[in-house]
């Protein structure tokens, strides 16, 4: 942690207080030996704010009503969205395909999908990575996926989510094995070097694909916070000169737009965060 507004990511990182203006420090207290931090309250927030508004949205949806209401739809919307334009197209039907021709898909998805039993996770992560994105914009808060720690362990979260479905759907051995793709060779003793081969570099890709979920997600959002730092840093820059005049109106005017930018990359991110991992779960459970 930053220890002072020297840091050029002083406005990033996490800390266990809450800095207000004039100087105002809203310490967080330590519990049973754990410090309580910034970026940890925020992250309980969103959860909160989560669990109240599906509650809501589940009385409303309970036995097939009808939900009413702007509020609710928003994420009513949202919820179908990454379901019918993620999940399922995606994930497909796997070893429940249904080779019959006769098979009406769209009959299948009012009933439900095969896919849908991954839609709780995925779901979680796009939500819980939208707050806590969302959060940022609200002046003294902050984002706490612009901390590498918490995406760290968002990523490691999907990674044991998509060993635990793909072992689940074909074998813990199985599932390990399918990472080396078959080949059809000339002669039978070249499998015993190619096949060890091919198993460790794609075992090495896939620790790698899940780490790029942690960069990704952090670099993006850390990235939005820091350049209007640094539009809002010219002012001080200018204050006792006579550009303070035309920077500051520049500055507070480019600030409002990279923040615009931030709202959408805050969505846009989640679906990235969401997207990526529906393909890794498809890829696990759907190794051919």
């Amino acid at each position: 942690m930053a220890s002072g507004h020297s840091d050029t990511f002083h406005h990033v990182r996490d800390f266990p207080h809450f800095e207000l203006p004039r100087g105002i420090h809203v310490e967080l207290p330590s519990l049973f030996g754990l410090q309580i931090t910034k970026f940890m309250l925020l992250q309980l927030v969103a959860v909160v704010f989560l669990f109240l508004v599906f509650r809501g949205l589940a009385k409303r949806a309970r036995g097939g009503q009808v939900v009413t209401g702007r509020w609710w739809n928003f994420w009513e919307t949202l919820v179908i969205y990454m379901r019918d334009q993620v999940v399922r197209p995606t994930i497909g039907y796997g070893h429940h395909h249904d080779d019959d021709h006769g098979h009406d898909q769209h009959e299948a998805q009012k009933v439900g999908h095969p896919a849908d039993k991954y839609l709780p996770f995925i779901l979680s992560c796009f939500f819980y990575v939208l707050i806590c994105n969302l959060l940022g914009a609200f002046p003294w808060l902050g984002s706490a996926t612009g901390e590498l720690n918490v995406t760290i362990a968002l990523a490691f979260t999907t990674f044991c989510a998509v060993v635990m479905y793909g072992s689940r759907e074909q074998g813990f051995i199985q599932f390990w094995l399918s990472l080396a793709p078959s080949m059809d060779l000339p002669y039978p003793w070249m499998k015993y070097i190619f096949v060890p081969m091919l198993w460790v570099i794609e075992f090495v890709g896939f620790l790698i694909k899940h780490a790029v979920l942690a960069i990704r997600l952090f670099a993006n959002i850390m990235a939005g916070h820091t350049v209007i730092a640094v539009f809002l840093g010219f002012i001080a820059l200018t204050a006792e000169s006579g550009l303070w005049a035309i920077v500051m109106p520049a500055s507070i005017l480019a600030q409002i737009s990279i923040g615009m930018l931030e709202l959408f990359v805050a969505f846009l991110q989640a679906y990235v965060f969401a997207f990526l991992a529906t393909l890794f779960i498809g890829a696990a459970v759907n190794p051919h």
